[in-house]
């Protein structure tokens, strides 16, 4: 007896469907079924498929994709429709997938099933119906969480909190590869201990993980007679764990199988074709969450690593000082960019600081930070001057800058940087700086200055750029912070708005620990954060911050002496605001603001005078005194022109001549002296005793005489 009569006794027909030609073969039982022409032939797709209902349709190539990945047959139940698109009987299709280069055939049988009573149909289409748009619902939620889970712990912990539709395993584990042996990378519903037997097998070992990960292809035991069977030399230590059903699923990610993902049951489970589809997208999508974690730690890792690397530890002490610094990275990518810090002992037995930020927040900003800081010690150490440390390292990264150019196509980077150098006897400090921000001076009564310095471009610019020297001292009690200007901007401020936030902070926590002063700063902007910060809040940065505070110990006098010096150039007319404002800053707690406006409106004169009548820069020095009753502000405007200033008598239009009538009027002394080379211009004003009535016109204002500001 043929094949074919048999199996058209039982109701069964075969076909052999070729995906690349678009083919379809029929023979006569197969085309019967089908509602297509009597009698074996060939027949197109697209016939073929017509004669599908619509929603059975739409299963198939899910259906057939599952067998090629697990080299198992493909199952469907097909309902058969007529040309009105009635349906006329169900089918089921068992067909075995054959690889043909990049395109199928599918080889196999159809069978003529019983229909299920209505009553039965109507539930079982409701239940089916129902499962699908769990399915799918599921399949939503699950890859949502796995998407956005950042770590491996975070990706364990959202697969084992995953309620499958109908069919939720107990017990979960993900396997790795290390080297030639099986590792557990974590698991869920099993005791502490329990996955010490399975931790270190070799990828040889007769276990279904092991060939999972050697051969690519899922593995499903429904009864422990499938595991038994299978795999008998592994089966005692499964079988003490009382599970009915095992599914176990390579993690495949770029065609590269990574490890294994099973799924165990304490009931049984059958492992339909629907419920394998489920099990291999979450394997899917668990797979490519492991490999998206596990670059997210690397990168982490290689992160701290940099930061551990680049950012020093602050040390030795320095004798009769406190330092204390942060550095909190911007956001995304590696969590290193361009700004750090450090401090370098100096064969004088002076002490270092310097700060600075490299243009960009990428790997080579990164990268020219390191060069850069190894630069600048080599400098420092070989005994430069701070003048020199500068020029020095300006030339050597507009040279490394320049070569690179055409390396990424982003030009060359600069560099702005603040170097000072301080003696720990005296508390002399030497500070040059290259385009940074100035440093800030809070005093020992809690008065914040931003210490205005000299300066030149930035590093990388000019390789022939000057960078001049600004001295001060720093008085016992006294605070330095030097920053980058990340503190100061983030948060959509500028670096005027920025400041005035952050003096804020200053003038509120004078006095605290240097270390808890350094936490409240970046706190200011950030909220709290760690001594080097990443993670989620550190993505949320918008630019690197690097600050550094140092401290003079020792009790300050009684009543310290306030002081504050700028220097004005010719070719900066602007800074002759900036001299008002110190001044104003410098007097934030003089009792007369009327004063305080004379003050003012004098140093404007006199350093206005300097830079219009002679060839050379004004140096402004401003300091208040106390005496035995009030205070004593003396302010000096020095130039080096010999000419001595002229008192004369301005006619009423006339344009200038009042600098010194406005001083005879409104300082309460005043002088010029000679200097070796150059003179000084000088003025006093002395603070009315508490309780006493200011100067001014009869009711109590400015003298209408004065002119205004």
């Amino acid at each position: 007896m043929r094949t074919e009569d048999v199996l058209a006794a039982i109701a069964t027909g075969m076909w052999r469907w070729d995906d690349a030609s678009g083919t379809v073969t029929l023979d006569a039982e197969a085309a019967r079924l089908m509602e297509l022409p009597a009698g074996p032939g060939d027949h197109s797709e697209s016939a073929v498929r017509s004669r599908f209902h619509p929603v059975d349709w739409n299963e198939v190539n899910g259906i057939v994709a599952l067998a090629i990945a697990e080299d198992t047959l493909a199952e469907a139940r097909l309902r058969i429709v007529d040309g009105s698109g009635r349906v006329v009987r169900t089918v089921r299709s068992r067909s075995k997938p054959v690889l043909v280069g990049e395109r199928y055939q599918l080889i196999g049988t159809i069978q003529e099933v019983a229909e299920p009573k209505p009553s039965a149909t109507a539930a079982q289409t409701s239940i089916t119906g129902d499962w699908r748009r769990s399915r799918e619902a599921f399949l939503l939620d699950a890859g949502r969480a796995l998407a956005e889970a950042r770590s491996t712990a975070e990706v364990l912990r959202v697969a084992a909190s995953l309620s499958m539709p109908g069919f939720s395993p107990d017990g979960l584990a993900v396997f790795g590869v290390g080297g030639d042996r099986l590792t557990i990378i974590g698991h869920h519903g099993h005791s502490a201990g329990d996955d010490e037997p399975f931790t270190d097998l070799p990828l040889d070992t007769d276990y279904p993980a092991s060939e999972v990960i050697r051969t690519g292809r899922a593995i499903y035991l429904p009864t422990p007679d499938d595991y038994r069977r299978r795999f008998p030399v592994t089966w005692p230590l499964a079988q003490r764990f009382g599970r009915q059903s095992w599914a176990f699923l390579p993690l495949i990610v770029a065609g590269r199988t990574i490890g294994a993902w099973m799924a165990a049951f304490r009931h049984p489970v059958a492992f339909t074709p629907d419920e394998r589809s489920v099990l291999t997208t979450v394997a899917r999508m668990l797979a490519q969450a492991l490999a998206r974690a596990g670059v997210a730690e690397s990168e982490r890792e290689l992160s701290l690593g940099l930061q551990r690397s680049m950012m020093p530890t602050l040390g030795p002490d320095i004798p009769g000082m406190t330092v204390a610094a942060r550095y909190v990275p911007t956001g995304g990518g590696l969590q290193v960019g361009g700004d750090w810090y450090d401090m370098i002992p100096l064969p004088s037995g002076r002490m270092a600081l310097v700060i600075g930020d490299v243009q960009g927040h990428d790997v080579r900003a990164a990268g020219l930070m390191g060069q850069l800081r190894i630069a600048l010690r080599a400098y420092a150490s070989e005994g430069h001057r701070p003048d020199a440390v500068l020029s020095r390292a300006s030339r050597f990264l507009h040279g490394v800058t320049d070569a690179h150019d055409n390396g990424d196509h982003s030009g060359p980077r600069f560099a702005t940087c603040l170097y000072l150098e301080v003696e720990p006897a005296t508390g002399l400090v030497e500070i040059a700086r290259a385009g940074h921000p100035d440093p800030v001076v809070v005093t020992a009564d809690g008065t914040v200055l931003l210490r205005a310095t000299e300066g030149g471009l930035p590093l990388g610019v000019d390789p022939d750029s000057d960078y001049p020297t600004t001295r001060f001292v720093l008085e016992a009690g006294e605070t330095l912070m030097i920053c980058t200007d990340g503190l100061l901007e983030t948060g959509g401020h500028d670096l005027d708005t920025g400041w005035a936030r952050l003096r804020g902070v200053l003038e509120e926590n004078a006095g605290r620990p240097l270390e808890d002063l350094a936490d409240t700063l970046v706190q200011a902007v950030h909220g709290p954060t760690s001594h080097h910060t990443t993670g989620p809040l550190a993505d949320r940065r918008e630019d690197d911050i690097a600050v550094l505070l140092l401290t003079r110990e020792g009790a300050p006098v009684r009543r310290p002496t306030r002081r504050t010096a700028m220097s004005v150039a010719q070719a900066e007319p602007e800074r002759i605001a900036a001299a008002r404002q110190h001044l104003r800053e410098l007097l934030h707690d003089w009792s007369d603001a009327e004063q305080v406006d004379s003050a003012v409106l004098m140093v404007s004169e006199m350093v206005t005078n300097v830079l219009v009548h002679t060839d050379g820069n004004a140096l402004l020095a401003a300091e208040i005194a106390h005496g035995d009753e009030s205070r004593r502000l003396r302010v000096e405007v020095t130039d080096p022109s010999d000419e001595l200033p002229h008192k004369r008598r301005p006619g009423e239009m006339a344009s200038s001549g009042r600098g010194l009538v406005l001083m005879e009027v409104l300082a309460d002394a005043w002088g010029v002296d000679p200097r070796g080379e150059g003179k000084s211009i000088w003025f006093e004003l002395y603070e009315p005793a508490a309780g006493a009535e200011p100067d001014g016109g009869p009711d109590g204002g400015p003298d209408p005489a004065l002119p205004a500001a």
